[in-house]
């Protein structure tokens, strides 16, 4: 049976060419993003670059550390504590030193001293770096390795859809031969084939497409990489000294989960194959009506349920995990990929609604789509993956982002908002003059952040403000589930219910932006939100966070102009805005790294999508060839085929992205519902652009993949088309 395999591969290569390539590029994404995951995991040892020229460098501690049962617990504290004054009068003795200071102390020197009589100066006060540890006092490792982990996801995310999607094709590719060779395989069966022989015929066919494949996308991806990890570094993805370094494991990793995808992906249609009964070789009827098989029936079936029990789970568990970028990524592709299993059910019925016009073309494109049944279906799947992956991710992202610009202005009621100009923060002079404009009521704020202890082991870092009280009353509406804002002091905090502890009155042990461990009562509890409901504290709970936001409120009666034109004045440098264009200044959007991985993603199944439709239309054009011969002996001008040939393919692509917009719509009502259930303003917004773009780019490839065959097989006449002797 091999022999026959590769006897097959020979003649049908363009049959397998479809699965050959998506599998080919699968591979060599798997491969670069094994090599960048390898590389990044093995950064090499950098040294110090800005403190190059000093032995020793002293810092301010930045990380908290809490002991917990399971072990330390760190992160970086928010304003670390400068180091104390006596301590750099007391170095300064010790050799020349250059202070980096910022508004709320020293934090950083430079020493030319010997490293032995700093650290017996230092002790436990602050960090002494020598050698390559000076590095750590720059701002670089910080950066580095969030751009690294950004990175590794922004190409995982790119993996895993090519996975995805690659096995969908490959499935498709080899389902439709199966389809097209279900003759051949009758006579084989009556020539004494057994099942079993003809079962391992297909899955030898996708073993050597499978391993040829998987070859040519390792080599392929070897070549891409460096290619990629110099333009992620222009791109500013990457830190600049990231390369792809020497790895084996990667190509081990893509080579073989290449192989098992089209072994995958051949296994269903290998079955199928096997049950081919020696009868069909009688048939002499192409007409497919496209039953579908019960295994994918069921498959489609479970993979429905899991999505909506999945879904049903969240929202009545956890609902905030449904705005998780890995979630609102990984979660749609369980209903698309039910969508596009149960597709054969749902395409032959809407291409019949939208061809009931009359006339004759839309006569014949009913009747060769019912014809045709898998080839539409098989035309159809790849569009409505394409359609809905569009759709859902790109609609899922600005959905979060109408509702949290929703939220910034309930949340905003302040006329303007005065920012420093650099963000470096306010100094005094200018909160004296701002405080002193007549008819405003001026709310000074600082960022900060505080971490909370849950469970006893897990360190949550949450982002919060320091306002005082009377002033945040003013100038801002609060979500409030329970408590009051008034009732905020220099012995209370306000939280949102997305703390494990949220109950107005209970005490929670807290270590503050500095560092500082104090243990505060729960003054009001805010509702969860989209997540941007952050912690409220006083300024004496928000030591060295300087003021870098000031809203103003309008006394009664004040004049907007007048006072606008004071508040400009008297913050000097500092830019003075009304709420509205504070809100358009500060609009949510998507993160660039996030936005690009979405782009990436979409870009691989539109390729995809391009690769599916090719290979369908090279391979059913051998069925459509007779068809085409009768058009022409019963009088069809060449205009008139290629324009029914066309009108075929943008039905089908029609239906196709009605279905994948369909299933759009159902997996945006998820993150619609989480956002409800959380008491954020509700939103559902559908990408009408990016949806508009894909489909016209669908409908681009596949009218080209089905006009241009068509065109080049009626420069034969049509006695020849129809296979009979001039």
């Amino acid at each position: 049976m091999l022999s026959v395999a590769l006897r097959t591969l020979r003649i049908r290569w363009t049959s397998f060419t479809g699965g050959f390539v998506a599998l080919a590029l699968g591979v060599a994404l798997l491969t670069v993003m094994g090599l960048a995951l390898a590389s990044s995991v093995s950064a090499p040892e950098r040294g110090p670059e800005r403190f190059a020229g000093v032995p020793v460098v002293v810092t301010s501690h930045e990380t908290l550390r809490v002991p917990t049962p399971a072990g330390e617990r760190t992160a970086r504290l928010a304003h670390p504590r400068p180091i104390p004054a006596s301590t750099v009068a007391r170095l300064r003795e010790l050799g020349p030193v250059v202070s980096d200071r910022s508004a709320t102390g020293v934090h950083r020197l430079g020493i030319e001293a010997d490293p032995a009589a700093v650290r017996e100066v230092v002790g436990d006060g602050a960090r002494v770096l020598t050698g390559t540890a000076r590095r750590l006092a720059e701002p670089g490792p910080e950066r580095d390795r969030e751009a690294l982990t950004a990175m590794n996801a922004l190409f995982g995310t790119a993996g895993g859809v090519s996975a995805f999607v690659s096995v969908f094709v490959v499935a498709s590719t080899f389902a439709f031969a199966v389809a097209q060779r279900r003759r051949e395989f009758a006579l084989l069966r009556t020539a004494g084939a057994t099942p079993g022989q003809i079962r391992r015929t297909v899955l030898a066919e996708a073993l050597a497409v499978g391993a040829l494949a998987s070859a040519a996308g390792c080599l392929l991806g070897s070549h891409a990489a460096p290619l990629l990890a110099a333009r992620v570094v222009r791109a500013g993805l990457a830190p600049a000294w990231f390369t792809v370094g020497d790895h084996v494991w990667p190509y081990h990793a893509a080579f073989w989960t290449g192989l098992f995808v089209a072994l995958c992906g051949a296994a269903a249609a290998s079955w199928r194959a096997g049950r081919t009964a020696p009868v069909e070789a009688l048939r002499e009827a192409s007409a497919d009506r496209g039953r579908i098989t019960r295994g994918r029936l069921l498959s489609g079936t479970a993979l429905l349920l899991a999505a909506a029990v999945t879904l049903a789970l969240s929202l009545t568990g956890d609902p905030g995990e449904l705005l998780h970028r890995k979630s609102y990524i990984s979660r749609p592709m369980l209903l698309i990929t039910a969508a596009a299993l149960l597709s054969p059910l749902c395409v032959r019925p809407l291409v019949g609604l939208l061809t009931r016009l009359p006339g004759v073309c839309a006569l014949l494109v009913r009747e060769n789509a019912a014809a045709g049944a898998r080839r539409t279906a098989a035309l159809a799947a790849p569009v409505l993956i394409t359609v809905a992956l569009a759709g859902s991710l790109l609609g899922t992202t600005a959905t979060l982002n109408r509702s949290e610009a929703a939220e910034a202005r309930e949340r905003t009621t302040a006329a303007f908002v005065v920012t420093p100009a650099g963000g470096a923060g306010f100094d005094a002079a200018t909160l004296r003059r701002l405080r002193a404009v007549p008819g405003a009521v001026v709310a000074p704020s600082s960022t900060t952040a505080v971490h909370v202890l849950e469970d006893g082991v897990a360190l949550i870092r949450s982002e919060a403000r320091a306002v005082t009280p009377a002033s945040l009353a003013a100038t801002a509406r609060l979500p409030l589930a329970a408590g009051r804002v008034g009732d905020l002091d220099d012995d209370s905090i306000v939280v949102n219910e997305e703390w494990r502890r949220h109950r107005v009155g209970e005490r929670v042990r807290v270590w503050l932006g500095d560092g500082t461990r104090r243990t505060l009562r729960i003054a009001a509890v805010m509702t969860t939100g989209t997540g941007d409901n952050g912690v409220y504290v006083t300024p004496r709970n928000a030591p060295g966070a300087p003021v870098d936001r000031v809203d103003v409120a309008l006394v009664e009666g004040a004049d907007h102009a007048a006072v606008a034109t004071a508040l400009r004045a008297a913050a000097g440098t500092g830019r003075v805005l009304t709420r509205d264009a504070w809100l358009r200044a500060t609009q949510p959007g998507t993160e660039r790294t996030t936005r690009l991985g979405l782009l990436l993603v979409l870009g691989i199944a539109l390729l995809y999508t391009g690769i599916s439709v090719a290979t369908t239309t090279v391979m059913g054009r051998s069925d459509r060839v007779r068809d085409l011969a009768v058009l022409r002996l019963t009088g069809a001008t060449r205009w008139q085929i290629l324009r029914l040939t066309g009108a075929e393919a943008l039905t089908v692509v029609a239906a196709g992205a009605l279905l994948g917009l369909l299933v759009t719509v159902v997996n945006l009502a998820g993150p619609a519902a989480a956002l409800a259930l959380q008491s954020a303003p509700p939103a559902l917004v559908l990408p009408w652009r990016a949806l508009g773009a894909t489909v016209a780019a669908c409908a681009l490839l596949a009218v080209v993949c089905a006009v241009v065959p068509t065109a080049l097989a009626l420069r034969r006449t049509a006695v020849n088309l129809a296979g009979i002797r001039e």
